[in-house]
């Protein structure tokens, strides 16, 4: 009888660790990506840089067009307005009023940082759509920031990829990453960053306030502030093109 109670015990804990309702890894990561992605995106946000000789702030708008296409516009401070960026695809092109030139962003010049901030050209090229790109692993399940969370590990599926590796706490209730650390194929932290604040937004839960740090820097990272975001609001494809930059 002790022994037919003992199997009936691990039988049911299989089951329940097992159960048809339990949400896999790569489905949980495919939740989190359709919560952030959207057909078009406007956004206007506020990015304060910390550095050894103190912080400043950086004023812009973006719109986007699913992963592939997006067009960013600095309004301040006065050295930084007007300049222009457009990604398409895996290409990445810069205005700049004060020489009233267009460069391409590539090769190493990817890796370079933006404006002096903790995120690089590569962070702004990433395509967010994180179950394309990666294997996913639950590792286990903890708070952060008193929400409930899976934790996750991601390896790359593909070769071309800023970052091999990728640890995620994702919210369980919003499927929303809370903190990220990413990781070179060595093993090595190259970034982290960690969110704030939330809001709600058009039945998406979405990043207020975030800080990212470049663990091969000192000071105290990078913050990012959305003052305000709008979902699947048409988008003018001239926008979308080289020929706007220069507008």
């Amino acid at each position: 009888m002790k022994n037919q109670i003992i199997i009936l015990a691990v039988l049911s804990a299989i089951l329940c660790k097992y159960s048809p309702g339990q949400l896999s890894a790569q489905k949980i990561l495919e939740k989190t990506d359709a919560n952030i992605i959207a057909d078009n995106k406007y956004f206007k946000s506020k990015m304060i840089i910390h550095s050894r000789r103190g912080s400043r702030t950086i004023v812009s708008q973006s719109w986007v067009k699913g992963t592939e296409k997006s067009f960013t516009e600095y309004l301040a401070p006065a050295r930084e307005r007007g300049i222009k960026m457009l990604r398409i695809g895996d290409q990445l092109w810069m205005y700049s009023p004060r020489t009233d030139r267009t460069i391409r962003i590539a090769g190493h010049m990817l890796r370079q940082s933006i404006m002096g901030s903790d995120l690089s050209y590569e962070d702004f090229m990433e395509d967010p759509n994180l179950s394309k790109l990666y294997n996913a692993a639950i590792i286990k399940e903890e708070n952060y920031l008193n929400r409930p969370c899976w934790v996750m590990d991601l390896t790359a599926a593909i070769e071309d990829i800023a970052y091999y590796k990728r640890k995620l706490w994702i919210d369980r209730e919003r499927f929303l990453v809370l903190k990220e650390e990413l990781f070179a194929r060595s093993g090595e932290l190259l970034k982290t960053s960690e969110i704030r604040k939330v809001f709600k937004t058009g039945g998406r839960w979405y990043p207020k306030h975030m800080v990212f740090k470049d663990a091969m820097k000192k000071g105290k990272g990078t913050e990012i502030i959305i003052e305000d975001i709008r979902f699947n609001e048409p988008v003018d494809e001239y926008r979308l093109s080289r020929a706007f930059l220069k507008r």
